[in-house]
């Protein structure tokens, strides 16, 4: 039996090799994402720290300069949180363009291994055939010595 070769087998491994990139770039931008979404919430957490040290300034003694300082740390966090929504916004636009990516070279990838396990069942069809057409010859050739 002659040994199986695809003739389209150099573009499948291409195709896998695309698929284990597009993993990692999705592997990447999830993790950017969630290095974001942290982010986002040690701001949000320094705001409620903030918010609290306000309202402590606030029932004591007052002091206008502190309260000055702590009204303004405050704007700067807000401006600070803003935009790191707007960094998760974009990160998780770039996750989706991953996942979509993947799934593009996935689908490709399957393409090729379905042509190829096509290839590889009328290959084995014409062995089949081949391997049936010798033995048939074998019998006519031994059916024909007898007589």
């Amino acid at each position: 039996m002659a040994r199986f070769r695809y003739r389209l087998q150099n573009i499948l491994e291409i195709k896998e090799k695309m698929e284990t990139q597009a993993r990692q770039n999705f592997a990447d931008a999830r993790k950017a994402l969630d290095q974001e979404e942290e982010t986002l919430r040690m701001l949000h957490k320094k705001q409620a720290a903030l918010e609290q040290e306000a309202v402590e300034l606030r029932s004591g003694i007052l002091d206008f300069h502190d309260i000055s300082d702590n009204h303004m740390a405050r704007q700067l966090n807000e401006q600070a949180i803003s935009a790191q929504v707007i960094r998760v916004r974009r990160a998780e636009a770039n996750l989706e363009r991953m996942r979509q990516a993947l799934e593009d070279a996935i689908k490709d990838r399957k393409i090729y291994e379905k042509l190829r396990e096509k290839a590889f069942d009328e290959y084995m069809l014409e062995e089949n055939r081949a391997e049936s057409k010798v033995i048939d010859e074998l019998t006519t050739y031994t059916y024909g010595q007898k007589k």
